[in-house]
């Protein structure tokens, strides 16, 4: 947590001030219960009038002044902590952007959901109490330990007996509230998860009559939730009545052992009025206290978890010494490349060695499992070779950095992913400061002007978050159109053609051909009409390259490709 406290520097000059308002806060309201001690000792024990009326209204400046404190350090702490929460909020933002694959696997996107804003509001409620308490309550607690032996130190000794238990009582709910506290944000992961699954996949829910199961799954991790929560809060809840219970106890002493020190003569009225106040000002600032004590554990098992996101380093870093690519452009050549996902017993591609050009169109091909993304994946650099290299250019792509590299690249994933906002906002994805005249040639060549035509507003049209208001052969088309109108060096098509009917695969196809002319061309496809006519096909079986060549030589050479082109094609579509 002190780590996370660090991030505060920023905002080193507006703490001080607010140090110094609530240090000038407390002393004013220290200094009011001896006013009212001389209002009552003298102006009203001798009736003077003048004298109460200039105390009072010396205690009302006060007071007056004491609350503008409190208002102006109110006001700036909670300016700090927003702004605090702000900047870590970035910094946690910034930093997950930076991971690889594998590190998002490993944290798991539900859970950096929750410490991006949960987690993040702990800390920033734990800042907004500290700016106020920190100084406040150390201050009320010590001067009016000070004050009140000052005004007796006899009656003060009944201090001795009570804070000894105040402290035990908060000691024991710390002690038995951070384990939970804990735990409770792990089940708020948990809550995030499911529910989160349950709001993607709301198709498939319906479509298999599982609401109700998934009803008990969320019913489930919501109520282990709950009863984590009311282990907390009841423990919690045990503070303020134990507490009161002492203050006021401690008042009764106060009273009855004052009462007999002014029936002897020993102790004014007055003072023991004032040293009630003190007695109670000590009371509540062990309250405060107690309030961090229950707010930090919390913010402390959310600081962890934060510190976790900003601990982990992602696996892929760009090189210290970046290399620029040379003249080439668009060359691409894997050497001997293996990788092995983490924790899995086999490399999941082995020996890939080939080389594609600018103008060729390499496609690949295999069955299920057979590593055809994975592949695909290393030439962004989403997963990094563990032996073997990968050239883009002449230039190995670990000496690159990750920006360079992915400027040649118009990628489209198997999984088309679109984003909140209009269709030009989605294609201009791929190159941010296209003219509206390259977002319409990228959605004619890819076949999207088709529905998009079609759509009230044309390319002002609204698409929703995730894409879920068009098909999935309209998603795809518009995640290659956003690939198109970047006009990369290479193009990346993985499975991207997969929910397209024959016929627009086909015009597509031809679209492309001279789009791409000069660019180099990778395309995964499952669909044997789709790459036939490719320059160069890589037939892939378990992680390995099982035959590389054209259509017509692995017909006749390689069986695993004969049989998936036999499996789809009839006797006179392959005569």
């Amino acid at each position: 947590m002190i780590k996370l406290l660090k991030k505060l520097k920023p905002f080193t000059v507006p703490i001080i001030f607010v140090t110094v308002l609530v240090f000038l806060q407390a002393i004013a309201e220290l200094y009011l219960p001896n006013i009212m001690s001389d209002i009552v000792d003298v102006g009203i024990v001798n009736a003077d009038t003048d004298y109460i009326v200039k105390r009072g209204l010396l205690m009302l400046a006060i007071a007056g002044a004491a609350g503008a404190f409190t208002i102006a350090a109110s006001y700036i702490g909670a300016k700090v902590a927003v702004g605090y929460g702000k900047n870590l909020r970035k910094g946690v933002f910034s930093r997950v952007e930076s991971y690889s694959l594998h590190e998002f696997n490993k944290i798991g996107t539900a859970s950096l959901i929750t410490r991006t804003t949960n987690d993040i509001n702990q800390m920033q409620n734990v800042v907004v109490i500290m700016l106020r308490l920190m100084i406040y309550a150390p201050l009320m607690f010590i001067g009016g330990i000070i004050m009140s032996i000052d005004k007796d130190p006899k009656l003060a000794t009944i201090l001795l007996y009570v804070l000894p238990v105040i402290l035990l009582v908060i000691f024991w709910l710390v002690k038995k509230g951070m384990p939970l506290f804990k735990s409770l944000q792990k089940k708020l992961d948990k809550v995030n998860l499911v529910f989160r699954e349950r709001l993607t996949g709301i198709r498939v829910i319906r479509a298999f009559n599982r609401i109700d199961r998934e009803s008990k799954r969320f019913d489930e991790a919501s109520l282990d939730l709950t009863e984590t929560g009311i282990k907390v809060n009841r423990i919690m809840a045990f503070l303020m009545p134990a507490l009161m219970l002492i203050i006021n106890i401690a008042t009764i002493a106060v009273v009855w052992f004052g009462g007999h020190r002014i029936d002897s003569g020993a102790m004014q009225v007055g003072d023991l009025m004032a040293f009630i106040q003190y007695i109670m000002r000590i009371m509540f600032s062990l309250m405060m206290l107690s309030m961090m004590f229950i707010m930090v554990p919390r913010a402390s098992a959310s600081a962890e978890r934060i510190n976790e996101v900003f601990d982990m380093y992602p696996e892929i870093n760009d090189p210290e010494n970046p290399v620029e690519t040379s003249d080439k452009k668009g060359y691409i050549e894997f050497r001997n490349v293996c990788y092995k996902y983490p924790g899995a017993e086999e490399c999941a591609i082995k020996d890939i060695s080939f080389s594609a050009n600018p103008g060729e169109t390499t496609a690949i091909i295999g069955g299920t499992g057979s590593g055809k993304t994975t592949l695909v994946s290393m030439i962004p650099r989403f997963y990094d070779a563990e032996s073997g290299e990968i050239l883009i250019d002449g230039v190995p792509i670990k000496n690159m950095t990750q920006e360079h590299l992915r400027k040649k690249i118009g990628y489209v994933p198997q999984q088309a992913v679109l984003f909140t906002g209009s269709v030009a906002d989605n294609i201009r994805y791929g190159k941010s400061d296209a003219t509206m005249e390259e977002v319409e040639k990228a959605a004619v060549t890819s076949q999207a002007m088709e529905f998009i035509d079609e759509r009230e507003g044309k390319f002002d049209s609204i698409i929703s978050q995730g894409g879920t208001n068009i098909s999935g052969g309209q998603k795809q088309r518009l995640s290659i159109a956003r690939a198109l109108v970047r006009r990369p060096e290479i193009y990346i098509f993985d499975d991207s053609f997969s929910a397209l009917d024959f016929k627009t695969d086909a015009k597509l196809r031809k679209a492309l051909k001279s789009e791409t002319s000069e660019s180099t061309v990778i395309i995964v496809a499952q669909r044997v009409s789709t790459i036939m006519n490719s320059d160069r096909i890589i037939v892939l079986d378990n992680g390995r390259i099982s035959g590389m060549g054209k259509h017509r030589e692995l017909l006749k050479s390689n069986d695993i490709y004969r049989e998936i082109v036999t499996s789809q094609l009839s006797e006179e579509e392959l005569a």
